[in-house]
């Protein structure tokens, strides 16, 4: 009978449901902060102690596994209503029946004595530098899905700016490679197309013509530099397409030459 060690079981469980977590937030655009995906992940490792345990019947073993889904995308990235909740465990669950469909496969196939399986949990005895070297082609395979899925950003928002009595709704993007501040207050500053903002009323928006409240701030692109007018709106909202969730940012509004987005950091949802 092969030997089982506690603490490898776990670590290689940490590992394996920090990654399934990442892979979830990529699947469903969500965002995960580092310190809560590991310590879900160090939660869902403990659940892989029923390995330990005598084999149960499926029906009860797949009630601990969806216990154990909905608590660890619960503990990772919180409720914020169920329909968020029940995409997230769904797209979770996904990941686990693809990586334990893997594994069962190379355990089926070919037998190794490195590898055992029990209520669905699987044990693989493993060197530290095969741990590294595993973890670093995981982490590489998921930038290269984060990258090549909608380019690297994750779209599904509205942005509602109001200004005055007057309201413009554009389609958003959250995009990381907004990192555009206000030199005076520090916020960040949402990206607007010049047509997009036209249901607000400003009129004719230039660097030789700004209206009152506006002022110009450096902005550095991949093609060019310049100046962009930017504004305080009297409300600015972020609303969720799939969840609805609708949060309040504290940002500026540039207007910028593109339209069709609201480009914004996807910081500002945390």
């Amino acid at each position: 009978m092969q030997t089982i060690y506690v603490d490898v079981l776990i670590v290689l469980n940490i590992y394996v449901n920090y990654f399934l977590l990442r892979m979830t937030a990529a699947i469903t655009h969500f965002r995960l902060k580092t310190v809560r995906c590991f310590l879900a992940a160090l939660y869902g490792s403990f659940f892989s102690l029923l390995i330990l345990a005598p084999e149960l019947p499926s029906a009860v073993t797949l009630l601990i596994k969806l216990a154990a889904a909905v608590t660890v995308v619960m503990a990772a990235f919180g409720i914020h209503g169920y329909a968020r909740l029940l995409k997230n465990t769904a797209a979770f669950f996904t990941v686990n029946f693809l990586l334990a469909g893997t594994v069962y496969a190379v355990y089926y196939w070919f037998k190794p004595d490195f590898m055992r399986f029990g209520n669905s949990y699987f044990y693989i005895d493993f060197s530290l530098l095969i741990l590294i070297l595993v973890t670093a082609g995981l982490y590489f395979v998921l930038c290269l899905f984060r990258r090549f899925s909608r380019g690297g950003r994750c779209d599904g928002f509205k942005v509602m700016i109001r200004l005055g009595r007057n309201t413009a709704v554009v389609d958003g993007l959250a995009d990381t490679g907004n990192r555009l501040r206000d030199y005076f207050s520090g916020k960040p500053v949402v990206i607007c197309g010049r047509d997009d903002l036209l249901p607000l009323g400003l009129g004719d928006v230039s660097a030789d013509k700004l209206p009152r409240g506006f002022r110009l701030l450096p902005c550095s692109t991949v093609s060019a530099d310049g100046l962009i007018p930017v504004f305080h709106a009297d409300e600015l909202l972020i609303v969720n397409s799939v969840t609805g969730e609708r949060k309040s940012v504290d940002a500026m509004v540039g207007i910028g030459e593109h339209s069709g987005n609201a480009v914004f950091d996807p910081k500002i949802l945390g």
